[in-house]
């Protein structure tokens, strides 16, 4: 939809009688207030107002009022809402009541990034891959499978809950490139085509509510929570990132051994300098952090390599003829994360390098976990947080973080999460009863 009027001529000859409007708050939970058909003109040209004091992260309660103002190219029909009556759904943009930008706003927050990357002459594509587990029950981790990484498992109910959501992902014109079995019991993938980074964090919320709709439907219950299940892999968003100036990747040099090129090299030597600082959006709960071990196939050092999986970053080997896939893949995002923050200040880290030019340290291509402690100290390896608190303070002092996300949006995200931390640290968990009430 390129025009108001289309979207109204296209809602009338449907016959769609509810729109629903979709943001997310600053944690990114999907938020949703639906309008009636007559409602949607007016709701186009202003906006639809709303309390934004009851939205996590957004307003007080003297300056509550704000505006969700649709993004008509992102009008969709709702797939699982049933043919008879149909539902449509649009992206909102979140707006003072002056009609300005809300800088509590996450989707305007990576705007900004974009317009920087666009200032500087470069699109900002994105393929984040994006695992989750299926459950019987959504109070407690009981598995559906004992399959493993790309297992076909006979008469496998996830088959079926994997084949109607790639069903309904492509109702939406969303493209799905794979679909597949992972390497802890019960968990799953499916991979997306990558797209302009703002598409792509419209997508992955549409794509976590359609998991999750679907196995709902089922009786089952889709997890993303990054580590659900005790001695199993976690569930990462390992996020494929590229840099294009017009159709040409920016990332591609066919003169370097890597294929790389100086922009490449600084994109990259960026994020590895500012993985600590950002870490706190791409990992941001508490559970994150039981993920980022060694062990489980989730990076823990801060380095970039070709094969190693066991590296921050992992440049994939590239093959000839296939120059417009080079790209650098960012392993510590997991797929709780907050798709709008996460792209913005991976974003802004990789431009840091770029305008500073900054120097690409040589790749580990060893097993990092295998690595003696001293042989990781010879090499300057650094890790990252180990938990929530650590990367909180390593966020706080970060002026790129505020400078990416806007005062708002950084005072009251790390506001949020010290007050999970504090929630966090006063519990007495299962593991603590059974291991020392019975000796202390």
């Amino acid at each position: 939809m390129k025009t108001n009027k289309e979207v109204l001529a296209y809602v009338k000859r449907k016959k769609i009688a509810n729109i629903q409007l979709w943001f997310t708050d600053i944690l990114g939970n999907l938020k949703c207030c639906v309008i009636t058909d007559s409602e949607l003109k007016a709701t186009l040209d202003h906006g639809k107002g709303f309390d934004g004091s009851s939205v996590t992260g957004y307003a007080e309660a003297e300056e509550s009022d704000i505006l969700a103002k649709p993004d008509i190219s992102t009008f969709k029909l709702v797939p699982w809402e049933g043919k008879k009556e149909p539902v449509a759904r649009m992206f909102c943009d979140v707006l003072t009541p002056e009609g300005e930008p809300y800088a509590g706003c996450p989707r305007y927050a990576l705007k900004r990034n974009l317009a920087r990357a666009k200032k500087m002459g470069f699109t900002f594509y994105v393929g984040p891959e994006l695992e989750y587990f299926y459950f019987k029950r959504k109070d407690k981790p009981e598995i559906l499978d004992e399959g493993s990484y790309f297992d076909l498992v006979p008469n496998d109910v996830a088959n079926g809950l994997r084949k109607e959501t790639v069903k309904m992902l492509e109702e939406m014109d969303i493209c799905v490139e794979t679909s597949h079995h992972e390497v802890a019991r019960s968990q799953h993938e499916i991979d997306l085509k990558y797209s302009e980074a703002l598409e792509m964090a419209d997508t992955v919320m549409t794509y976590k509510m359609i998991v999750k709709e679907v196995a709902q439907q089922h009786g089952y219950h889709a997890s993303f929570m990054p580590k659900p299940l005790f001695g199993e892999n976690g569930s990462g968003m390992h996020t494929h990132q590229s840099l294009f100036r017009g159709k040409r990747n920016a990332f591609f040099d066919k003169k370097d051994r890597y294929n790389l090129s100086r922009t490449a090299k600084q994109f990259i030597a960026g994020q590895l300098k500012y993985a600590r600082e950002f870490c706190s959006l791409t990992a941001q709960w508490v559970n994150s952090y039981k993920r980022l071990v060694p062990g489980y196939e989730a990076p823990v050092y801060i380095s970039w390599a070709r094969k190693n999986r066991t590296a921050l970053i992992r440049v994939p080997v590239y093959r000839p003829g296939n120059e417009q896939a080079t790209r650098a893949e960012l392993r510590s995002p997991d797929p709780a994360c907050n798709p709008y923050l996460a792209f913005s200040v991976m974003l802004a880290a990789g431009l840091e390098g770029v305008e500073n030019k900054y120097k690409l340290p040589d790749s580990i291509e060893p097993n990092i976990y295998k690595m003696e402690m001293e042989e990781r100290e010879r090499k300057g390896l650094k890790a990252l947080p180990v938990n929530l608190f650590e990367a909180i303070k390593e966020t706080e002092k970060s002026k790129l973080v505020k400078d990416a996300l806007g005062d708002h949006i950084f005072t009251r995200f790390l506001h949020n999460k010290l007050k999970e931390w504090d929630e966090h640290r006063i519990q007495v968990t299962s593991h603590e009863i059974k291991k020392y009430l019975p000796i202390l």
